[in-house]
């Protein structure tokens, strides 16, 4: 008796072992799986993702607009400094040679003559007084009051030779006799190739005066090779 129980009572365990669990249906699956998707870390790195990819957006059109204001400021600044400060020229002839050369490109500056005149032997650049819609570069030879008179290939200012030793070779060409009075705020100028430079001396209206200069040449700077400071 006491063996029957106790074979009844081991099936009922070994019968209790094999009980499967009720399986769930898809549906309830879905369900309970659903907000692990919504709280997975996969979500957060996909909405993570969004952020990035705004922030990079962001970035690239911060970087952009870098750009432009950096572009538009160095154009402004260009225009001020050409406008107000610094004037370029570029030499179309051999008159001024042989201390300026043809196609020789040079700087003036506006503000040289800003507080004073021009003094003579600077170089000058300044409005054509035949035609103001061209710029002229020559050398000042008279200044205001002065003057200046021309004999044999030599230049007499207030009655004393003035010593050019920038001239490019022996004067032999309109070398005199002329006189000059140079009046107030007027220069009177020339090239420093005298046999090939179209300067006062030719010229309908003689003089310079001092509100068409436009600066003083400063230093050549093109060719690169031939820089130079202008004296």
């Amino acid at each position: 008796m006491q063996k029957k129980e106790r074979n009844e009572e081991l099936e009922y365990i070994d019968d209790f072992e094999n009980i499967e669990e009720p399986e769930e249906s898809e549906d309830n699956r879905e369900e309970l799986e659903e907000p692990e998707e919504e709280y997975s870390e996969g979500g957060r790195r996909r909405k993570k993702g969004r952020k990035s990819d705004t922030k990079n957006a962001a970035s690239v059109a911060g970087e952009f607009l870098s750009w432009v204001i950096t572009i538009v400021a160095a154009v402004l600044i260009a225009m001020f400094l050409n406008r107000f400060v610094l004037i370029n020229a570029e030499i179309p002839s051999g008159s001024m040679e042989n201390t300026i050369m043809t196609g020789d490109k040079l700087i003036g500056f506006r503000w040289s003559y800003l507080f004073s005149g021009p003094e003579r032997g600077d170089i000058i650049i300044f409005k054509f007084p035949d035609d103001e819609s061209q710029n002229y570069v020559k050398r000042v030879i008279g200044c205001p009051g002065d003057t200046v008179k021309i004999e044999d290939g030599k230049v007499y200012v207030n009655g004393e030779l003035l010593e050019e030793d920038y001239l490019k070779e022996t004067w032999t060409v309109a070398t005199g006799p002329y006189t000059f009075e140079v009046p107030e705020d007027s220069y009177f100028v020339m090239g420093d190739n005298r046999n090939n430079s179209y300067d006062g001396r030719y010229w309908t209206n003689t003089y310079v005066k001092k509100g068409k200069i436009l600066g003083k040449a400063i230093f050549r700077y093109w060719p690169l090779k031939n820089f130079k400071i202008l004296n």
